[in-house]
């Protein structure tokens, strides 16, 4: 498999890497591995999310949002002991008005759809298991992990080495001085 840019990670960060690249070159082929059985397998957490650099991604995203997402209503500021919790005051750094409460394992899938559409061919269940380099050290891909156990992967008809995930040849400095 050959791509303009292979993106390790199917999280927000490479999921919203894929979204920017499709949308500043449209004719990048993109690709996103994922090493959970599916996106998002992995974000299992929920917080605090401040809106301002998803409403630059995808401007449209508050008339589809992902499935939890609701408005940050109130702060509380606590220091918790084994018998008693503490209130204090909270420090103005750490007041969410105007923030969202999100859950990360929906806001995953809500985004690799959207990359999806950009046209990002995205891999779930492939781990990437090392860097590949061309003969100047530059990364040139990954190797995914190998299908199946690792002692049937030797004998096991079924089971098979994983495939080679490779940038497409670039311009040599001289190509692109004379371009």
């Amino acid at each position: 498999m050959q791509y303009d840019v292979i993106i390790v990670g199917g999280g927000p960060a490479g999921l919203s890497c894929a979204i920017r690249l499709k949308q500043l070159k449209p004719d990048l082929s993109v690709c996103v591995l994922e090493k959970g059985a599916a996106v998002g397998a992995h974000s299992l957490s929920g917080c605090v999310m401040e809106p301002g650099p998803l409403d630059q991604l995808l401007p449209d995203w508050r008339a589809t949002p992902p499935g939890i997402c609701v408005p940050a209503s109130r702060d509380e500021f606590s220091i918790l002991t084994a018998k008693r919790a503490f209130r204090f005051l909270t420090p103005p750094q750490m007041h969410n008005h105007g923030n969202f409460i999100i859950s990360l394992g929906m806001l995953t899938p809500y985004l690799a759809q959207r990359a999806e559409a950009l046209g990002v061919d995205i891999f779930a269940g492939f781990a990437a298991a090392q860097a590949l380099f061309d003969a100047s050290g530059a990364v040139a891909g990954v190797q995914i992990g190998d299908m199946g156990s690792p002692r049937a992967v030797r004998r096991d008809r079924t089971s098979r080495r994983g495939p080679r995930c490779a940038r497409r040849s670039r311009c040599s400095p001289r190509a692109r001085a004379a371009a």
